[in-house]
């Protein structure tokens, strides 16, 4: 299996014909599986292992598309 190099993906061109990069808590459970319990727990883990967020206004909470995709693939575990 080939190892994926991060610099070299063109996130800009990948993600190109998406009409919104910035997801709710709501829109990250329906696309990538993570339910808003766990993501909350996420948030509270102050190392790499928790998901990349921003915070607006200090209430609304966003995730980017890009930024997820990239810690998915940094956090991959290869099988025996």
């Amino acid at each position: 299996m080939t190892k994926i190099n991060l610099e070299e993906v063109d996130y800009a061109s990948k993600y190109a014909n998406l009409a919104k990069r910035w997801l709710t808590p709501n829109e990250l459970e329906l696309e990538y599986g993570f339910k808003k319990s766990t993501q909350a727990k996420m948030r509270m883990i102050s190392n790499n292992s928790s998901l990349p967020f921003s915070k607006i206004g200090g209430k609304y909470i966003r995730y980017d598309r890009i930024e997820i995709d990239k810690w998915l693939e940094s956090h991959q575990v290869q099988g025996a």
